[in-house]
């Protein structure tokens, strides 16, 4: 039986996932067998397992998120979901939280205490999620990922017109 030997952290318009990427006994292939399995679906999931999803509250709410993790700050909104998600006590020293961006896992590691891994395997990780990811989370399946990147899209847009106009008139 396969146990977790780490995590991953997927940050998309519509909200946080949270996946386990199962063990592997030989380490070195596991690179390999995550970018043949990518392709599809019903490989991938035998690598990674979602844990986890949070879904943004508003497009507010998930601008200011997104924005947040962009500038590699830890919102409220991410360490709950972190803290309420992976292992605790002794266990959460034993797993690292994949994440995609360096400068975000150090950030991850100093605030919360959690060891960050940032690698190409993890890159290749976070690929398949992404190509997978509605198949992950079936409520999305009915086209709300692509309404929540398309809102979010127009409201950072908007955001950034109404800064325009301001630095204009003043």
């Amino acid at each position: 039986m396969s146990s977790t030997s780490f995590y991953v952290l997927f940050e998309s318009a519509s909200g946080f996932g949270l996946f386990s990427v199962l063990e592997n006994e030989e380490i070195g292939t596991f690179l390999n067998e995550v970018q043949s399995s990518i392709k599809e679906f019903s490989k991938f999931q035998r690598v990674v397992k979602l844990v986890a999803f949070q879904p943004f509250d508003s497009a507010e709410n998930a601008l200011h998120n997104i924005n947040s993790i962009t500038e590699h700050e830890i919102t409220d909104d991410l360490r709950n979901f972190i803290e309420s998600n992976l292992p605790k006590g002794k266990k959460s020293t034993k797993y690292p939280l994949g994440v995609i961006e360096a400068t975000l896992g150090t950030a991850l590691q100093e605030n919360l205490g959690i060891p960050v891994r940032c690698d190409d395997t993890i890159k290749e990780l976070t690929r398949g999620i992404r190509a997978h990811f509605t198949s992950f989370v079936k409520p999305l399946q009915a086209g709300l990922l692509e309404q929540s990147q398309l809102g979010l899209g127009h409201l950072s847009q908007d955001l950034r017109s109404n800064s325009i106009l301001v630095v204009l008139i003043t």
